[in-house]
């Protein structure tokens, strides 16, 4: 085997993303399709590798006969194919622009951006805030942005929609899509009112007037709705739990303790309107009070605190999460309860109140190298590194539970590398739930990683044997790009 066989081969083997261009000639310094690939190198570096081989050549064809490479075959004379971890991994068969290429180096395993599919060739595919502001200021006709994410499932549902409607309404407005969830467009997103996606914004000669907030539309209902655009309808308030007919008994901050005072035995569930676990529960809760709030011989009540409101209460037992259930007796704290959620373990309870299980010991309280971070200090604790891999999660959560030890496993491997930050953010805690929205997790858990307190991509690996806990070296492969 040739010295430059060898070479090639043990850089395949050595390079976990590898892409290589075989060709049937020489790529001379004038080549646009070289220009094309050197920009896109530069722009992946640490991320992947570019790599060219003159298959027309001596010592290129006895490489590209090893590694059964024929570019003649193919249009152009050339092949673009992917390795990964010292493997054939895929054909780059995407479009041959530099915003294709550089997706695909990054997730050669994602899907093709939305401007690639041919379907969707009537909606004006925004790339940048100048290029924004640009088609507001010329575009004459009715302008409609999708501001959106990638990876946001209500997106990729409503793009195959918004890329039809735009086919039927081509010339007499516009359709438009924009990426906006990299960090540079935090300034736009305030601007617009973005706070999850995806966003549509509709503009008349460069205002914004509306947004539009059917996110069950078909084609033919936002075609309609441009012709007549109208602000969207307010939404009608859900009634608070406290003003329903509901039989719990609704406490607030002056009204808790001589409520205790006049109720020896007492169950108060610590609640915030927005929690979805609050949501499933009250309907126990309810059945629960209509037997033991109005039985004559009742061995207890059932009351409810929104701790959002009623804040004093909360702090006062220290509540962190919702809902948080704890048994009064006399007026006097005896357990917290967060096995009860149902209306029969609620009514036994109540007719035989017994100490919980020992809580088991809480991520965040166990010593460990991983960060644990919260809404006040998320940002600027990752503004400090140049890498950091965050675990969005919940406590009740199992798959979040059986990725922990590999998580934290991971996170000792670099505890010396004050470049590298493993944390963990708990999304039921406090304030957190709004940050973890921002951030994109619409389940748990969410891997997300930054560079410098910026959003990279999310990592979608199998989470309970991750990459970067095979060992130290595949994790420095992961992080030290």
């Amino acid at each position: 085997m040739s010295s430059t066989v060898t070479q090639f081969l043990l850089t395949v083997f050595a390079m976990t993303v590898l892409t290589v261009l075989y060709s049937l000639s020489a790529v001379t310094s004038g080549d646009s399709h070289l220009k094309l690939l050197s920009d896109v190198a530069q722009t992946v570096k640490g991320q992947g590798t570019i790599a060219w081989v003159n298959c027309g050549d001596s010592e290129g064809r006895k490489l590209c006969k090893k590694v059964k490479v024929d570019p003649s075959s193919k249009r152009g004379g050339a092949e673009l194919l992917h390795y990964k971890d010292g493997t054939f991994h895929t054909e780059y068969n995407r479009p041959a622009t530099f915003k294709s290429m550089v997706a695909f180096l990054k997730d050669p395993s994602g899907p093709p951006l939305w401007e690639e599919n041919p379907e969707a060739k009537d909606v004006i595919h925004i790339e940048t805030e100048k290029d924004f502001r640009k088609l507001l200021k010329k575009e004459e006709r009715p302008v409609l942005m999708m501001f959106y994410a990638p990876w946001c499932g209500v997106c990729k549902r409503m793009q195959p929609i918004f890329q039809q409607a735009a086919t039927e309404t081509k010339g007499k407005y516009v359709l438009a899509g924009m990426n906006v969830h990299p960090a540079e467009f935090d300034g736009l997103k305030q601007e617009f009112n973005v706070k999850g996606y995806p966003t549509f914004c509709y503009f008349e000669k460069g205002k914004f007037l509306h947004h539009y907030e059917n996110y069950g539309a078909t084609a033919k209902d936002i075609a309609d709705w441009m012709k007549n655009p109208q602000p969207p309808q307010p939404k009608i308030p859900e009634l608070p739990w406290s003003e329903t007919d509901s039989p719990v008994f609704h406490l607030t901050d002056e009204s808790f303790d001589s409520f205790l005072e006049e109720h020896p035995a007492a169950l108060v569930m610590f609640y915030a309107p927005w929690c979805g676990h609050c949501k499933k529960m009250k309907p126990e809760y309810d059945e629960a009070a209509e037997i033991l709030n109005k039985g004559a011989d009742s061995p207890g009540v059932l009351a409810a605190v929104d701790a959002t409101v009623h804040k004093s209460v909360g702090d006062r037992f220290k509540i962190s999460g919702f809902p948080t259930v704890k048994y009064f007796e006399k007026g006097e704290e005896k357990y917290t309860l967060p096995q009860l959620r149902s209306k029969e373990k609620i009514i036994e309870f109540m007719h035989n109140p017994q100490a919980p299980p020992p809580p088991e010991q809480s991520w965040e309280d166990k010593p460990s190298s991983v960060s644990h971070l919260g809404s006040e200090d998320f940002r600027e604790a990752l503004k400090k590194k140049k890498h950091a891999l965050v675990m969005f999660y919940a406590p009740w959560c199992p798959h979040c539970k059986n990725a922990v030890p590999h998580f934290t496993t991971a996170a000792e491997l670099f505890k010396e590398d004050r470049k590298i930050v493993y944390a963990a953010l708990d999304c039921t805690k406090g304030q957190n739930h709004e940050l973890c929205k921002q951030e994109g997790v619409e389940g748990y858990p969410t891997f997300n990683y930054y560079n410098y307190g910026k959003f990279v991509e999310k990592y979608n690996g199998d989470q309970n044997q991750p990459l970067i806990t095979l060992g130290k070296k595949d994790a420095e492969l992961y992080l030290s790009c």
